[in-house]
């Protein structure tokens, strides 16, 4: 009797209803059915997992590493009403607090001391102190999306919402952002207020001839970055002149972008959408890593309109998240499934972390992507080329937990996190090896490698399960 060989796995799929970073992507949260999660970005580790039994939710907000996090109702059977805000404090694992609307939130941003909900058609403002006050609201154009971005730098002041024409974005202007407290001793590296501009900031920007599809700002308030609902676009904006300084383009087919997110440097920019590709952009000129350009590019003054496409900056480089299947097990006929590229399209979320260069010495680090898909993938990738240290030389490893640990935190993790815990290992998907074997074998077709554009998988770890965390 002839008996064929299979695998038993579990293929049950991980459902995750939202994830988000905090501003500084340290953290992130991620809602499922049974509750929800937050982990530390990198290594990742699971810092907290939260059970609420009786309904979902669409949204849990962090604000920054705090333990302080924000919750919104939705899904099939909201654990609350989706008009309300509940604040929720984990280390006392209960509500302390809600805000209740006429009408379902759309969206929500915060930073330290100050925290925006957006509705339908207006945006309100509240200061959150001992006590939580309304602020102000603002008037915006239909907003299905609940769009709006805050930046949470030290000094910064900005609040980038929808204006009340389509494709207009109005910039708000708060009270400066209080720098964090120091964790250890006082020291002289404390950030400094920006000098006052020497013009009065704009306060309206025509960015798109159709609706906006996402806002994105970096931590110091100084850019904006906008999408509309062609997908094809992104516009970089001076918030200060209103001017725009670059003009992106993700592809030449319509899309459906997810969202724009900043380098905390303001160098770079990285873009996804539902084509399952994450674009990185760079927003230095004459910089190590350079966009591509159309050979045709010189001519787009005297092309067209049609063609200006052709004066287009394409993107340096693009990593293709592998669909959820391929990752069932990491195996031999994994391989094979991850060969074929995406099967399906995989809704993520990405940020901008720092990584040691090298294992063995982690005080030199350079900007990686962390992306989440809802599937429950978490991909760790490397930049094409040699970036080298950051700025500065030996600089002291960013801080990797929570400001004032959340109490009850494990050590460490088994099962779908990797099995041996979630330490950092170098290319432990066969993606990565898969694509180095296909550089080796055009260098010796070729006789001359081209540089790459693609980014390398340099890890990959599972999260959003509760069976054994």
């Amino acid at each position: 009797m002839n008996l064929a060989r299979h695998s038993i796995s579990s293929t049950s799929p991980i459902q995750i209803l939202d994830a988000r970073f905090d501003p500084d992507c340290r953290i992130f949260t991620s809602a499922t059915p049974a509750g929800f999660a937050i982990y530390q970005t990198w290594p990742l580790k699971l810092i907290r997992k939260r059970e609420l039994p009786g309904g979902t939710l669409s949204a849990v907000i962090p604000l920054h590493t705090s333990s302080m996090l924000f919750l919104v109702g939705g899904g099939r059977s909201p654990l609350y009403p989706p008009n309300k805000v509940v604040m929720w404090e984990d280390t006392l694992g209960k509500e302390v607090a809600e805000l209740e609307f006429r009408e379902k939130v759309r969206g929500l941003a915060c930073r330290r001391g100050w925290f925006a909900v957006a509705l339908r058609r207006r945006v309100v403002v509240f200061k959150l102190d001992e006590s939580v006050s309304r602020f102000g609201e603002w008037d915006t154009c239909d907003n299905p999306r609940g769009l709006l971005a805050m930046a949470t730098g030290a000094y910064s002041t900005l609040l980038a919402i929808p204006g009340r024409k389509i494709g207009h974005v109005q910039l708000v202007h708060l009270p400066e952002c209080v720098p964090p407290e120091p964790l250890g001793p006082p020291t002289s590296a404390l950030p400094q207020p920006p000098p006052a501009p020497t013009k009065h900031p704009v306060s309206m920007i025509v960015a798109h001839e159709t609706a906006l599809s996402t806002l994105s700002v970096p931590p110091s308030g100084k850019l904006i970055a906008t999408t509309s609902a062609r997908g094809t676009l992104v516009r970089v904006w001076d918030t200060v002149t209103g001017n725009r300084i670059r003009e992106l383009r993700r592809g030449s087919d319509q899309a459906d972008i997810y969202g724009v997110a900043f380098r905390p440097d303001e160098q770079e920019l990285c873009v996804w959408s539902d084509k399952g590709t994450v674009h990185v952009f760079s927003l230095i000129s004459g910089s190590r890593a350079s966009n591509r350009h159309s050979k045709f590019s010189p001519l787009t003054p005297f092309l067209p309109q049609p063609f200006k496409i052709f004066g287009s900056e394409w993107s340096y480089a693009t990593y293709s998240i592998p669909s959820q299947q391929s990752h069932i097990a990491l195996s031999s006929t994994s391989i094979r499934s991850q060969s074929k590229g995406i099967a399906e399209e995989d809704k993520c979320v990405v940020g901008w972390i720092q990584a040691a260069v090298d294992e063995n010495d982690p005080t030199h680090l350079e900007y990686q992507l962390v992306a989440l898909t809802y599937t429950g993938g978490w991909y760790r990738l490397k930049l094409p080329g040699d970036q080298g240290p950051l700025a500065g030389g030996s600089l002291p490893v960013s801080p990797r937990v929570m400001t004032g640990p959340l109490p009850g935190t494990p050590p460490s993790f088994k099962g779908g996190m990797g099995g041996k815990g979630v330490q950092p290992r170098n290319r432990t998907s066969s993606v990565s090896s898969m694509k180095s074997d296909k550089g080796k074998e055009k260098e010796k077709g070729d006789g001359e490698a081209k540089p790459s554009r693609k980014c390398t998988l340099e890890e990959y770890r599972k999260f959003g399960r509760w069976d054994g965390w």
